[in-house]
Parts: structure tokens; sequence; C-alpha cells
């Protein structure tokens, strides 16, 4: 579990005032000094994500944010950024000093979080310093309509350790429940299938290492019990030949599809693994359809290329460089672009006429779908690079043939 990628741990955001005791109650539910905790109001200046393991839930990232009520302009930004980490929060926590009581930032952020529809737990913290928490302020909490069906509460204190067990079983029982498994390919092939990834290896490929995809895939695949057979795009037509049976799938590498589309035979199942990470943590129809969108291109639209990650880019960079390229040649048109990585995802998406994201592997579910969200409500297409490539090469239909069955296409 400690190696466990961050995209795929429940990550559990912490938000409040500055001195509410957020870092202490980070330090206190993990039983380890993770965060700094200092007497000085803005100690943590940036969102901080901390992976570990948690019991019962195993592994999960803390969310340390900001102060909601940091002030200036570089405050603003703070504040900004503490908001940006409920995007991939699945689970929150509102921390509040017990001996203040609630406040308008407080009443703010559990305002956003319902509306996001999170689920949410009200901490007060300082229990030990608080003569009386009764129930009278917590009925006068619910009469205001901040706790009832919307987010439970607790009173605990980070120096005596009370009710930090009780706030540990409360999280576990918050996180939305979910299959224990949840494939990416694994409900497309039986024990025993020979599964065939083509993965390319050149100056963008990360040194001595698979991407995260290309792990979790070759995992899955092992996992129903059958067999990854991992080779490069150059040896694939001689592998296939040697190959004594018929692989049951082929997955490759989007860079290469066109390349692989034409030595693999029309019937075997051809798929990326762009394409089985939209099914796996996005919206696959959405972003099939939005594929469609680079039909409509005309001169002088702009066309945002968004990573989930930040990476040194190479000469051959497929965001920055290769898909810019074929986006022109496919379409003829003079497009601009315009690029973000990281958590760096616009909130105005006006002015972009598409979206094209990676497959998103180093974001959680929650986050991807808040994305695509985003270009939903803006009314700007969005679809991923895998499918963009395999719709400007011709061969989008054929590769999510075998997924029709299973996701209603």
């Amino acid at each position: 579990m400690n190696h466990t990628p961050t995209s795929e741990r429940i990550h559990i955001g912490i938000f409040g005032k500055r001195n509410a005791g957020k870092s202490s109650i980070i330090n206190a539910i993990t039983g380890q000094d993770l965060a700094i905790v200092s007497d000085v109001k803005g100690t943590t200046t940036d969102p901080v994500m901390k992976a570990m393991e948690l019991l019962p839930l195993g592994p999960v990232v803390f969310i340390d944010t900001p102060g909601l009520d940091d002030e200036g302009e570089l405050g603003e930004l703070r504040v900004k950024k503490a908001y940006q980490m409920l995007n991939k929060t699945d689970v929150a926590l509102v921390v509040i000093d017990g001996k203040n009581g609630m406040t308008a930032e407080d009443e703010s952020v559990l305002a956003k979080i319902r509306e996001k529809g999170i689920p949410c737990i009200v901490v007060y913290n300082k229990k030990d310093l608080v003569a009386d928490v009764g129930v009278g302020r917590q009925s006068n909490l619910q009469k205001r309509g901040i706790v009832e069906n919307d987010a439970a509460c607790v009173w605990v204190s980070t120096t005596t350790g009370e009710n930090i067990d009780e706030l540990k079983r409360m999280i576990a029982n918050a996180v939305p429940k979910a299959d224990v498994y949840k494939p990416i390919v694994g409900d497309l092939i039986k024990p025993l299938d020979f599964v065939v990834l083509v993965v390319p290896i050149d100056g963008s490929a990360p040194k001595g290492r698979l991407i995260l995809p290309q792990q979790q895939t070759i995992r899955d695949i092992l996992e129903v019990g059958a067999v990854p057979v991992v080779v490069k795009d150059t040896e694939l037509s001689e592998m296939l030949d040697k190959l004594q049976v018929k692989p049951s799938l082929i997955i490759t590498d989007s860079q290469v599809f066109g390349k692989v589309a034409q030595i693999v035979p029309e019937d075997v199942p051809l798929t990326s693994f762009s394409i089985l990470m939209a099914r796996y943590k996005g919206d696959l129809k959405t972003v099939v359809r939005g594929a469609y969108a680079l039909d409509n291109l005309q001169d002088g639209d702009t066309v945002l290329i968004s990573e989930g990650c930040t990476h040194h880019r190479q000469c051959e960079d497929i965001g920055t460089v290769k898909l810019p390229k074929w986006i022109a040649e496919y379409t003829g048109k003079d497009i601009r672009f315009a690029f973000t990585s990281g958590t760096e995802f616009p909130d105005d998406l006006s002015m972009y006429r598409m979206v094209i994201h990676c497959g998103g592997c180093m974001l959680n579910e929650r986050e991807m779908k808040y994305r695509l969200k985003c270009a939903q409500d803006a009314k700007v297409p969005m679809t991923n690079y895998g499918t963009a490539i395999a719709y400007m090469t011709g061969i989008l239909g054929r590769s999510i043939r075998v997924l029709e069955k299973y996701d209603g296409f």
C-alpha cells in the first residue's frame, strides 16, 4: 500500500481558518508529526499533500490547506488555492476553533462542500479549552441548517487526544462505498487470455520505467489471471507472427495508434491506454463526443491542451509538440493553442473552442470528473489525447468497439 499511486488514494481535505488547528488535526489522526504546527497565523501557506496509510481505510492522502481567512493580495491567492483543493477532495473536514465557534468563512466553505456533494465532517477543535460543548450549541447549529443532513459533527482535542479515534471512525464511514475491484480492462478479458500492450520507447519515454497507466493496466490483466505481453511498436509485427494464439485484445500507446492499427488484423480488438483511462476515471461517452469537435475548428480558434501532471518537456512532447502538429495537419486551419499542467485548470473556459486533456492518470476520479463538468457547464467540448488521436486517424470506431457492450455506445 505504501506504493499506491496518489491518484488511487482517498483524498481527505482539511479546511478552516488560520490557527483553527488543521495541521494539528492531521498530526493527531495519523499519530505522526506530518504537518508543521505553530501559533503563528498562516504557517501553512500553500496546499500540502501527504500520502500515508490510515486504518481501516488503507492508502489515503491528507490535503492540508491555507487558512480561509488569509489576508492581503497574497492571502487571496492562498484562499483560492484552498478552494481549488475541493475539486480533488473525497471527504472534507472543516476544522473550527471551538473557542470562537463557526464563522462566515466556515459557513462559506461548507456551502461549497454541499454544492459539490462532498461528504463532510465538522470538527470542533480545542475541546480541552472550552468549558461547555453541550447539546445546546450543537442544536443551535442544526437549527441554522449547518450540520443537520449535510455534515456530521464532532468535538475533539488534539492536545489530549479526546475523540480522535471517533473522528477516524467517522472519516471511514464518510468515504463513499465503492466496489472493491474497479477494472481498467479486467472485465473485457478472461483468465489465460493473451493481451498485447504496445509501449513505444522514444525520447519522451521515462528512463528505466513504464508510465503509470501501463503499470496499472498490466496489474489489472494479472488480477484476472490473463497474460500480458509487452512489446515496442517496432517489434509488434514480428511478435504477432511468432505468437501462436490470436490476442484477445491489443492496447497501444496513443502516439503510435495509426501505425499499430495498420499492423493489427481487423478481427483483433484494439484500443488505447488513454481510452481505457477515460473509461476508468472519467466519462468515456463525453470524451468520445468531444472528439467530434475537431471537425468544427476554424481559423483563429483556441484549443486548450491540459495535462494533470507536471514533467520535464521533451523535444517531441506529445502535449505541446505532437498534438498541435497533428491537429493543424488534420484540420488545415490556423489553430491557436494554450497549455496548462498540474493543478492549474482554468475557472473560465469560454475562450476555448475545445479542451483536449491527457489521460488523467495522476488525477483522482473526482478531479477528472470535475474538469469534465467544468467543460460541460461552459458548453465547451472536451476529449482526451488518445481519443482525439484515434478520431484523427479514422480508427475511433474500431478502438471503442470492444467497449460498446459494456458502456452502451
